[in-house]
């Protein structure tokens, strides 16, 4: 997966596109479609999975196993930072109970005692609710022939899906896990199969696909018309198409930032709220024009996750890495 630069690429726009929102929003102005970066993720998720599941052929229990070693260990962290500075009182507004740190822990879809929303301490963990709960019904199917397997987990989220537009749960758990976000899962693993298939359009349509996301993406962020997983959904969808069609027409330049900050985009995203709030409240009492603010909240925040990438995740990464050798290495004795 790290030949596909493309796919790197997606990971650090969809990555900055969330930090701008979020330094938007404290700088007292508005970057609204900087949050489809979260569509973005999650239909590149599925992608990857998918083409991970087909190359690789996991067992789901091993394929469970990595995928909660690559995104826990590094989301406790972040949590267990929040938490700490909210009993130190740095958060005036957080309001912290048991369940709701633990249910934070837990990938446990709750209502936060702070604010009543659907949204853990790290409230950008509540992506991470959903990727969990995919790569459960993701290691579910693998346990059936590869041919039922994108059948199968289609119609269960199609069923999901159609169970909570029908009885409009008000539940936090069943809200989350009938979202039409999970649509976007889904259409990414549609996309891995007709990659893997060789079953993708040619580079000028690949193009044409491109330029009709960005011109979709640009209308709802302007318009605020169509903010929704059915519109921004398959406009994610049409950006990873154009991508891969470049990738695979040669057209794909290498850019080694870009790509590293693809790497980075998961502890990017973790961690620049963090340092978000720290800017936010310097600006006020530097009495910084917005434009400084927001300016300032993005290179700081991507600076702090840029930095985890390097202190927490990468280590934690290569203790597993070595972890899983050792065990394989004595499977094999």
């Amino acid at each position: 997966m790290n030949r596909l630069l493309g796919v790197q690429y997606l990971r650090a726009v969809a990555a900055l596109g969330v930090v701008a929102f979020h330094a938007a929003e404290r700088a007292g102005g508005h970057f609204v479609i900087g949050a489809a970066g979260v569509d973005i993720f999650f239909v590149v998720s599925g992608f990857i999975m998918w083409v991970i599941a087909e190359i690789r052929h996991p067992t789901p229990a091993a394929f469970l196993r990595d995928r909660v070693e690559r995104i826990a260990p590094a989301y406790w962290i972040a949590t267990g930072v929040m938490v700490a500075g909210g009993l130190a009182g740095l958060f005036p507004n957080m309001r912290l109970t048991a369940f709701h740190v633990f249910g934070s822990l837990a990938f446990l879809p709750h209502r936060s005692p702070s604010d009543g929303q659907i949204w853990p301490v790290l409230v950008q963990g509540w992506t991470l609710n959903y990727e969990l709960f995919f790569y459960v019904l993701f290691a579910f199917v693998l346990m059936l022939a590869a041919g039922r397997r994108l059948l199968v987990l289609a119609c269960l989220f199609a069923g999901l899906i159609a169970a909570g537009l029908l009885l409009q749960p008000q539940d936090a758990v069943l809200m989350t896990y009938t979202s039409p976000l999970l649509l976007e899962f889904l259409l990414g693993c549609c996309i891995g199969k007709l990659w893997l298939e060789g079953r993708i359009p040619t580079a000028m349509t690949g193009m044409a696909l491109i330029v009709s996301a960005v011109v979709g993406f640009a209308f709802v962020g302007v318009t605020y018309s169509g903010f929704n997983a059915f519109i921004l959904g398959p406009l994610a969808g049409a950006l990873l198409i154009g991508v891969l069609v470049l990738e695979k027409s040669g057209f794909m330049p290498r850019v080694a930032s870009a790509g590293y900050l693809g790497d980075a985009s998961y502890s990017i995203y973790l961690w620049h709220t963090m340092a978000i709030s720290v800017v936010a409240k310097l600006g006020a009492v530097l009495s910084w024009p917005p434009s400084i603010t927001f300016g300032m909240a993005v290179v700081c925040g991507t600076a702090v996750g840029l930095a985890a990438y390097e202190l927490l995740e990468k280590p934690i990464a290569a203790f597993f890495k070595s972890r899983r050798h050792r065990r394989e290495r004595r499977l094999v004795i």
